[in-house]
C-alpha cells in the first residue's frame, strides 16, 4: 500500500497543479476577452497588454523593478501586465479582474522595498502606470498636474522648464514613480523649509473599486486625507496628483564635508544630534554613514558624510554654521553655490539635466532596508556600538542616512495627513544593506545582518510604537498574511507607519472598499466583527 500511496502522490499532485494552470489559462483568456469589451477605446487595447505568450512581457515586467530580489526566476509573475494609455483602460481593468477573482497589483515606479507594487501569491494582474506620465505645469499659479506613472526626475525637470524659482519637496533620487511617492508621504532637502510632498498635494484624481473617476471633490475629504500619506494602494489607483510648487530662491548653496573617524567622526556626528532638528528651516543637513578604507593598509573605518542644501548664498551660511556647528570646520571652498535644480542633480550624483528624464535607475541591486525615529541623541557609546557592525563583512556595503526633522516637519499636525511623525523627532533613520551575490542563502546572511543592526537600535529609537515610515517599506514589521487579515493582526505594523492615524485610515478604508479588493501584505484592513477604536 505504501509503495503505491508513494507514487501516486506526485501524479496527483502534477494533476491539480496542471489543473489549477489550465483553470487561471481559462481565466486569463476571459480577463483579456473583459478587457477589450469594456475598454472605450477597444482598438488599443492590444497594444497595453502583455502575456508571458508576449515577446515584451519579460523586459516591461523588468523595466521597473528597482530591487532586484524580486526579480529572480522563483519571483511570483503576473498573469497579464495591464500599462494603461487611458482612464478607461484601468477602469476595465479593476472590473475584469473583480469579475475573474484576480487580484491587481499597481505600478508607478517600482520602488516598493518589498516588492509589493508588482509581486503577489495568488493569481495577479499588473497595472503599470509608465505611459500615464503627463505633467502640465502652471507657473503662474505656482501648481500642477503630474500623472501618477511620471517620476520625480521628470516633475523636477518640467518645472525647471517653466521656471528657475519654484520647486517642490520631493525625493532625492529620480527615478521614483509620483504615484506611490507622494502617496507615501515623499519627502527630500526641502522636508524642513515646507514639509512633505504629500503636505503640497492639493488635488487628486483616482479611480475606485467601483471604476468611477473621482477628483478631491467627489471622493470627499476623508479619502483625500487617507491617499496623502496613508499609502494609496489600499483606496484605489491614483491617476494624477495637482500639486502646489513652492517657492525657492535663484541662488542655493550646497556642501559635502566627509569625516572619518581618525577626524573625530563620533563626536561630530553625536553634536549634529543636538543641531540638526534646530537649525533655521532654509538649512537641510543631513548625515550619510558608509563603512570605507582606512589610511592604514587592511583596515576599516567609518565616514560620515555631512551633506546639505541651504536655500541662500555661502555668505549667509558660513556664520550660520560658525555659529551653530563651528566642531563641523566648514570652509568657503568647502562650498558650492547654484540654482535649485542644479542641487538636484548634485544630490543625485548627476551632471546633466536631461538625465532627470531617464526612467533607469542606476543604482538596481539587491537590498534590504529599515527605518527609525530618533527622539533622544544616541550617546557616543551608542554610536561605537554601530560602527562595529559595520565592520562585519556584510556591513561593507550597508549604508545609514540621518535626515534632520524640526522646521515645517514640526509645525504640521500629527494627524494633517496619515504621515504621523512630525514634531518630537529630531531625525529619521534610513538602513540599507546592498549585495551582489545572487541565490536564497547570501540573501539571508545580509537581511539577517541587516536584522542584527535594527534589533541593536531598538534602546536608541522611538518606543511604543518603534515608529516606521511607509515608503521604506518593511514586513519584518508585521504583514497582513494571506486572506482578509484582521484589525489586530495589521494594527502590529500599522501602528507603527500611522500611530493613531491607523484607526481612520481603516475607517476610510471599511467605506470605500467595503469587500477590501485593493490588498496586499501591509494594505490597510477592515474593520472586524466586534471591532472597537483601539481594540480588535
Amino acid at each position: 500500500m505504501k509503495h503505491v500511496g508513494s507514487s501516486v502522490f506526485p501524479f496527483a499532485f502534477a494533476l491539480l497543479l496542471s489543473f489549477s494552470w489550465a483553470t487561471w489559462a481559462h481565466t486569463h483568456e476571459n480577463f483579456l476577452q473583459c478587457m477589450t469589451l469594456r475598454s472605450e477605446n477597444s482598438s488599443s487595447i492590444s497594444k497595453v497588454i502583455y502575456t508571458p505568450a508576449n515577446s515584451s512581457y519579460s523586459s516591461v515586467l523588468q523595466f521597473s523593478i528597482q530591487n532586484t530580489r524580486f526579480s529572480t526566476p522563483a519571483t511570483p509573475k503576473p498573469l497579464v501586465i495591464v500599462t494603461p494609455s487611458h482612464v478607461s483602460h484601468i477602469q476595465a481593468a479593476i472590473n475584469c479582474s473583480q469579475t475573474h477573482g484576480m487580484q491587481i497589483r499597481v505600478r508607478s515606479g517600482g520602488h516598493d522595498y518589498e516588492g509589493l507594487s508588482y509581486v503577489s501569491d495568488v493569481p495577479f494582474v499588473l497595472i503599470d502606470l509608465i505611459n500615464l506620465r503627463s505633467i502640465s505645469v502652471d507657473a503662474e499659479n505656482s501648481t500642477a498636474w503630474v500623472e501618477a506613472g511620471a517620476t520625480t526626475g521628470e516633475v523636477y525637470y518640467r518645472i525647471a522648464e517653466k521656471s528657475k524659482t519654484l520647486g517642490f519637496p520631493a525625493g532625492l533620487a529620480t527615478t521614483l514613480g509620483v504615484g506611490g511617492h507622494f502617496s507615501g508621504g515623499g519627502y527630500g532637502t526641502l522636508l524642513r523649509k515646507y514639509g512633505l510632498a504629500a503636505d503640497n498635494i492639493i488635488d487628486a484624481q483616482l479611480i475606485d473599486v467601483k471604476g468611477r473617476f473621482l477628483d478631491r471633490e467627489s471622493m470627499g475629504e476623508d479619502l483625500f486625507w487617507a491617499i496623502r500619506g496613508g499609502g494609496g494602494a489600499s483606496f484605489g489607483i491614483i491617476v494624477a496628483w495637482k500639486i502646489k510648487l513652492v517657492p525657492v530662491p535663484s541662488t542655493v548653496t550646497v556642501f559635502t564635508v566627509n569625516r572619518n573617524l581618525e577626524q573625530n567622526a563620533t563626536k561630530l556626528v553625536h553634536r549634529w544630534q543636538y543641531v540638526a532638528a534646530k537649525l533655521h528651516e532654509d538649512l537641510f543637513f543631513r548625515i550619510s554613514l558608509t563603512s570605507v578604507n582606512s589610511s592604514q593598509e587592511g583596515k576599516k573605518t567609518i565616514q560620515a558624510s555631512f551633506l546639505s542644501l541651504y536655500l541662500g548664498v555661502i555668505d549667509k551660511l558660513l556664520p550660520m554654521m560658525q555659529e551653530s556647528f563651528p566642531e563641523l570646520g566648514l570652509m568657503r571652498e568647502d562650498c558650492i553655490e547654484m540654482s535649485w535644480i542644479e542641487s538636484i542633480l548634485y544630490f543625485a550624483g548627476f551632471e546633466s539635466l536631461d538625465v532627470l528624464l531617464n526612467r533607469t535607475s542606476p543604482t538596481r541591486s539587491l537590498f534590504k532596508a529599515k527605518s527609525d525615529y530618533v527622539q533622544e541623541p544616541i550617546p557616543e557609546l551608542g554610536l561605537e556600538g554601530i560602527w562595529q557592525r559595520f565592520y562585519e563583512k556584510e556591513g561593507e556595503t550597508a549604508l545609514m542616512f540621518l535626515t534632520p526633522y524640526g522646521g515645517r516637519m514640526s509645525e504640521i499636525s500629527e494627524d494633517a495627513t496619515p504621515f504621523p511623525h512630525r514634531a518630537g523627532n529630531i531625525y529619521k533613520i534610513f538602513y540599507g544593506v546592498f549585495w551582489e551575490e545572487e541565490g536564497t542563502a547570501a540573501s539571508e546572511r545580509y537581511i539577517s545582518w541587516m536584522r542584527r543592526l535594527y534589533s541593536y537600535m531598538a534602546p536608541y529609537v522611538s518606543k511604543s510604537p518603534r515608529a516606521a515610515y511607509v515608503n521604506y517599506r518593511d514586513l519584518d514589521i508585521g504583514s497582513n498574511g494571506k486572506g482578509n487579515t484582521s484589525y489586530r493582526r495589521a494594527s502590529i505594523w500599522g501602528n507603527k507607519y500611522f500611530k493613531n492615524n491607523f484607526d481612520r485610515l481603516v475607517q476610510v478604508k471599511t467605506t470605500v472598499d467595503p469587500a477590501n479588493f485593493f490588498k496586499d501584505e501591509q494594505s490597510i484592513p477592515l474593520f472586524s466583527s466586534g471591532w472597537k477604536k483601539g481594540g480588535d
